[in-house]
């Protein structure tokens, strides 16, 4: 009974540590996945362009960022960039992230306008709608409704992935836990209390996007409404 009680304590002092930093993944998240999200809408629609030249640009982006591990991105714009502009390394992590994902929402958008019926665009037109009108009123709100679910999955990938940042010195939740394992040597909890806390995060965000997946459910692209 002891020991339990020891280690129930132990675990009870590395949470308190821990939680402390959460808001800083949370803040990292969602400050690049706003910035994917950016990135990730306006390279989709050039992606579908009549421009081959504007094509070509999205499709450079695309192609060469999602060939890049995440992990290079982010020495390259603390590191390399950085060193050259003199960057803070909150920016460049939040860069390094929010780039990356945006080369991913980027195909994402793109299928879902390209689900859209062709006809649409075609009844748009015969209206005398030109194409940006016909993209912002008639397009767009349809296809957001389907890249929903796929864009917020994202987002959980996203936090997790974010424990990258930490290799740049940012005092987020991993860095937080290397901190404390190697100040206490407690290894297993250390680490036992850092997957529980991204657990508990994920869990959370994954119950949040099935209640949109039900919210913007649309009949037909496999999510149906309940």
């Amino acid at each position: 009974m002891d020991w339990l009680i020891h280690q129930i304590d132990i675990l009870s002092r590395i949470f308190y540590y821990l939680i402390q930093t959460v808001h800083w993944t949370i803040l990292i998240s969602v400050l690049a996945y706003a910035l994917a999200l950016c990135l990730g809408l306006c390279f989709g629609i050039m992606r579908l362009s009549p421009n081959r030249f504007v094509r070509i640009i999205a499709g450079t982006y695309v192609n060469v960022l999602r060939g890049i591990p995440l992990l290079v991105l982010i020495f390259f714009f603390y590191f390399g960039l950085g060193a050259v502009v003199n960057m803070d390394r909150f920016v460049a992590g939040v860069l390094a992230v929010g780039i990356c994902y945006g080369a991913y929402l980027a195909e994402t958008f793109r299928s879902g306008i390209q689900a859209i019926d062709y006809g649409q665009h075609e009844a748009a037109m015969s209206l005398g709608m030109t194409r940006w009108q016909t993209l912002r009123h008639i397009i767009l709100p349809q296809s957001v409704r389907i890249v929903v679910p796929p864009a917020a999955n994202e987002f959980i990938a996203c936090l997790k992935d974010s424990s990258l940042v930490s290799i740049i010195g940012l005092r987020e939740l991993t860095r937080a836990g290397r901190e404390y394992s190697s100040q206490y040597f407690l290894d297993f909890h250390t680490w036992l209390m850092v997957a529980l806390i991204y657990l508990i995060l994920t869990f959370s965000l994954t119950r949040l996007v099935k209640l949109i997946e039900r919210k913007v459910a649309v009949h037909g692209y496999g999510v149906e409404k309940r």
